[in-house]
């Protein structure tokens, strides 16, 4: 089959790989669908994140269970399927503890599991699934294709969006500030305003991504960074910040911006992937009162929640997708986001 390989910085390349096959009982093989190219993937494509041999790549993915072990019971062959960006077992201490991420038997995507076996990167053709009971979500039906883009969001952004503004404590009448304007920044937007977020602003300086942010219920939008971009915020919120702030970038300079924007007693969620220095000036929090809470979103244990809203339309987190491209031009849907020609590149096998 053909699935996409990383070999260093913008080096990717699309190569014939060995079929997967089953071998540990609990597995299945899922033919793609759809897939995607995500934020955090921009990190080893940049060199910022260092590829020291080649290997596989991608962990979002939705398709068709085409074989299952004899072990596996929750989903079944001709099934619409989705997966979250990790395999997990769903059944151990930290998945019943609602941290799926830190499964004992965490498998990522492009990586060998502890039982011999290997799960493919989602950017290819096929990908086993070492955990398919704990990992795969299931449909009622094989939806239309329309439902596609926002179903592939439930693998990741939409999730991650949605554990921001839980992180944060987003509820009914928070006032919200989402620091990054990517596929999750959009998404957690989409969350603050499902939780009954009275007011969100989005920071963006970006034509078409303010768009979507007003579509998915931003009320405001302010363009400035670093001292000027808190000042602005501070405008909106009687002087001293919002309830929440939603970080969703992972620089240094986006925590720091998400930091000052908050309100003394005030909360920020963090997802994005930090990179560039992030880190966190715990003398200023202490004295503010400001909190953190946040990491990595374990969306397999959001998914259930998500779906029927994503299924009726009620929710249509699809929209971050503003480019669709064959898996053949994976290159190219790289290249796109790199350069910010694109929110989030939607890939079809």
């Amino acid at each position: 089959m053909k699935a996409t390989v990383i070999y260093g910085e913008r080096d990717i390349r699309l190569e014939e790989v060995p079929d997967p096959v089953l071998s540990t009982g609990g597995d299945a093989i899922v033919r793609v669908v759809a897939a995607c190219v995500c934020g955090s993937d921009l990190w080893p494509y940049r060199g910022v994140t260092a590829t020291k041999e080649p290997h596989r790549i991608g962990h979002e993915f939705v398709g068709i269970v085409e074989e299952i072990g004899p072990d596996v019971s929750t989903v079944k062959v001709g099934d619409f399927v989705i997966a979250p960006f990790y395999d997990c077992d769903n059944t151990c201490v930290n998945c019943r503890n609602g941290v799926s991420f830190s499964c004992l038997h965490l498998v990522p995507w492009g990586e060998k599991d502890d039982m011999g076996g290997f799960a493919d990167g989602a950017q290819g053709e096929r990908v086993r699934v070492p955990h398919a009971d704990g990992t795969l979500v299931a449909t009622a039906e094989v939806p239309d294709d329309a439902l596609i883009p926002g179903l592939l969001t439930l693998s990741d952004v939409l999730g991650t969006g949605h554990h921001a503004a839980v992180s944060a404590g987003v509820t009914a009448g928070s006032t919200v500030v989402v620091v990054g304007d990517g596929a999750v920044g959009l998404c957690a937007i989409l969350a603050s305003k499902r939780l009954g977020a009275s007011r969100i602003v989005a920071m963006s300086r970006h034509a078409d991504r303010q768009a979507v942010a007003r579509e998915f219920g931003a009320t405001d939008i302010i363009e400035e960074r670093g001292d000027e971009g808190v000042a602005a915020v501070q405008a909106l919120f009687d002087g001293i910040g919002a309830d929440c702030v939603l970080e969703c970038v992972g620089t240094k300079e986006s925590m720091d911006q998400a930091i000052r924007s908050t309100r003394p007693g005030g909360m920020v969620g963090y997802v994005g992937v930090p990179n560039g220095g992030a880190e966190l000036p715990i003398r200023s929090l202490f004295g503010r009162n400001v909190g953190v809470n946040g990491g990595v979103a374990s969306v397999r244990g959001y998914i259930e929640e998500l779906l029927p809203e994503v299924l009726s339309g009620q929710l249509n987190p699809g929209r971050v997708f503003d480019l669709e491209l064959p898996l053949s031009e994976v290159a190219e849907a790289y290249a796109a986001m790199d350069e910010r020609r694109a929110i989030k590149v939607l890939l079809r096998p």
